[in-house]
């Protein structure tokens, strides 16, 4: 009894540091209709600069403290100035895309000045810093102290200023409909900037308070909090401030009491405990009553905005049909040429990192460039790919390639069980428990040393097909290359197909495609195994072409990097996922061309992809769609001015890769292609 006692008194400050973060994320759900991931990237930023100016530059307590606590509100302001207050009628995906970009630039920003690197012993703000206080035979340190009365604090100021107060009511109010709340009178836009303000204010004080509890000020250290505090804010349903508290009280003592009750060298211990909030987090989006089947609250005087438009080349002139594929064919060979004969080995090496990793953001291109659903978790099945793989060889003698084919049927089934989540849930809500998922993997799973190799890895070797090995770099990119090509060619016929024309009207809207005869599960299940499938055979050519591969190489915030650079530059088509791959492998090295200090590179790269992700709210069909759009459209003028209109044909087939406007015409261009009859083309 005394050692559950003491567990929770150890675990009471830690369940207040969940609930004060939570806290944040439900006042900014609360008053914007935007999950903010990007919370704790303003909390490190508050806590890294209170760094830099207590340690480094020597400022007094008082002032370092007053400015790092000033500078949260101040960049509340900042990003609901110039992006949030425009995101209030865009989609989930376009929110939560936007929020992730600020998770990966925000930081980086500030690493330019203070440095990227861990900042060890971080400063208290308390006056008695260092001081212990005794409750009988317990003790509490002043940093926790200090936290749990700030928690408890804001936790009642909070729930007051929603029930109380006029401005609560107004920021409650603006979420559902800003335009009622102007019609009354208030300015809605001067309301949803006090609630950026104050819950920016909030993520500034929990990096002052929360840095000295962990003893460092590190990015993905405050990432991960948010993750683990969002099982509280989930506990809340998103609303509720006593429960968001009483939710992160539950967690951090259960989490105490586990590390306090197994054994320490378990691998219970080891895994079970640091994963507790995000086995929490999946469980309460799957079955808490009020999460499941969540949609968010829709403004009744507002449209919302346009779905994306159709892909670029429907726009084009159909005279260019011929031409654009010869220069596509020319493009390949050019490529093929150069990598087997005028490169070296060190830029043929990044090459073809380049295209297997194009091979892998296919997987997304299925997944939420087809059917619209929001993934988190694809550097998972990629790992799951690649161990299954890498295992097999390594104990049974199994080949590589059929180790591949192998792992890539257990990641298609991993696929399958992560789309269990899909059925009940959508949205930000589904994008949360695959996030969730991933981090559950990469802490429980993927440690296990007969699955990664613990922290030492596994060798993954070049595959050996008869005569021919493929251990030389050269031998090996033609085998990446054709097997990006076989992904590919996969991924067009099924967008092409019956099954691409379903997950089409699916993404156009569910209830109306049910209502017409489509099976969502069926749909779910499928493009979420095909697309864990892709990932685990990405996976493996990636670990083959490096020899060895770790844990580390398939994090859940590798796979979130992944996720923003693909939506952001086009998840709809093979262009998309083969500039991605490229531009992750080739930017750093055009950064050292530029001069860029090798310190620096990597904060500029996040900074980049951040800001890249921050325009999906303007261009959800991804920049490098737009831009073709736009080239093909002002080619296709000047065609048509040159040689006048296309003549017109009154039954020709469609082209296939132009989608369909509504949910009727998805269902009928299916029908008609399982029937064999022609589809007519449905104009964007």
């Amino acid at each position: 009894m005394e050692d559950l006692l003491r567990d929770f008194i150890r675990g009471f400050p830690v369940g207040c540091v969940y609930a004060l973060v939570a806290t944040g994320l439900v006042l900014t759900f609360k008053t914007s209709g935007v999950f903010n991931l990007a919370f704790g990237a303003q909390a490190f930023v508050s806590a890294a600069v209170f760094y830099e100016l207590r340690i480094e530059q020597d400022w007094p307590l008082a002032v370092a403290a007053g400015l790092s606590l000033a500078l949260g509100p101040l960049l509340g302001w900042v990003l609901d100035r110039a992006l949030f207050r425009h995101l209030r009628t865009a989609s989930t995906v376009a929110k939560l895309v936007s929020s992730l970009g600020l998770l990966l630039a925000v930081p980086n920003i500030v690493g330019l000045f203070v440095g990227t690197g861990t900042k060890f012993n971080p400063p208290s703000i308390a006056v008695d810093a260092g001081g212990v206080y005794r409750l009988g035979d317990y003790s509490i340190s002043a940093d926790e102290l200090m936290t749990v009365v700030v928690t408890l604090v804001v936790v009642a100021g909070l729930t007051c200023l929603f029930r109380f107060t006029a401005l609560g009511l107004s920021m409650r109010a603006v979420v559902e409909s800003p335009r009622m709340v102007e019609l009354a009178g208030i300015n809605a836009d001067r309301v949803g900037t006090a609630a950026w303000v104050l819950s920016s204010f909030i993520a500034g004080l929990a990096g002052l308070l929360l840095a000295p509890l962990f003893g460092n000020i590190d990015q993905i250290t405050f990432t991960i909090l948010i993750v683990a505090a969002t099982a509280a804010a989930a506990f809340g349903r998103l609303s509720s401030l006593p429960l968001t508290l009483a939710g992160g009280l539950v967690l951090g003592v259960a989490q105490q009491v586990l590390g306090g009750q197994l054994p320490l060298d378990s691998v219970l211990a080891r895994g079970l405990r640091p994963s507790l909030p995000f086995f929490m987090l999946f469980l309460l989006l799957l079955f808490w009553p009020g999460l499941r089947r969540s949609r968010e609250a829709s403004d009744p005087l507002s449209g919302v905005d346009p779905p994306p438009p159709a892909l670029a080349i429907s726009y084009a002139d159909p005279r260019l049909a011929k031409v654009n594929r010869i220069a596509f064919f020319v493009f390949l060979g050019v490529v093929l040429l150069g990598a087997l004969f005028v490169v070296g080995g060190f830029w043929l090496f990044l090459i073809t990192q380049g295209i297997i990793l194009t091979t892998i953001f296919l997987s997304i291109t299925v997944l939420t460039g087809m059917s619209g659903q929001i993934s988190l978790c694809q550097a998972v099945f990629a790992g799951v790919g690649t161990f299954t793989a890498a295992q097999l060889a390594d104990d049974f003698g199994v080949p590589i390639l059929g180790g591949m084919v192998i792992g890539a049927v257990v990641a298609a089934a991993v696929g399958a069980v992560v789309a269990i989540p899909a059925l009940r849930l959508g949205g930000l809500y589904l994008g949360l428990a695959t996030l969730a998922f991933a981090l559950m993997f990469e802490n429980v799973v993927f440690p296990l040393n007969w699955v990664s190799g613990g922290n030492a890895g596994v060798e993954v070797p070049r595959p050996v097909v008869g005569p021919i090995d493929f251990a030389s770099d050269r031998a090996f990119f033609l085998l990446a290359f054709a097997v990006f090509g076989l992904s590919a060619a996969v991924v067009v016929l099924v967008r092409r197909g019956t099954t691409g024309r379903y997950l089409a009207a699916l993404r156009g809207s569910e209830v109306a495609a049910t209502a017409i005869g489509i099976n969502p599960v069926r749909a779910k299940i499928t493009v979420f195994a095909l697309s864990a499938a892709i990932a685990g055979v990405g996976g493996t050519m990636l670990g083959s072409l490096q020899g060895s591969t770790t844990l580390e190489d398939y994090s859940a915030f590798i796979g979130l990097l992944w996720f923003v650079l693909v939506v952001t530059l086009g998840s709809r088509t093979v262009d998309g996922a083969v500039n991605a791959g490229m531009s992750f492998i080739l930017l750093p090295e055009l950064l050292d061309v530029l001069g860029v200090p090798s310190s620096k590179q990597i904060p500029i790269q996040f900074i980049l992809f951040g800001f890249g992700a921050v325009t999906f709210a303007k261009h959800p069909e991804g920049i490098v769609e737009a831009n073709k759009r736009k080239s093909l459209q002002r080619i296709s003028a000047w065609v048509v001015r040159r040689f006048g209109e296309p003549p017109e044909v009154d039954d020709a087939p469609v082209d296939p890769t132009a989608e369909p406007v509504s949910v009727l015409s998805a269902l009928e261009s299916a029908r008609g292609r399982e029937e064999g009859a022609p589809v007519a083309a449905a104009k964007p």
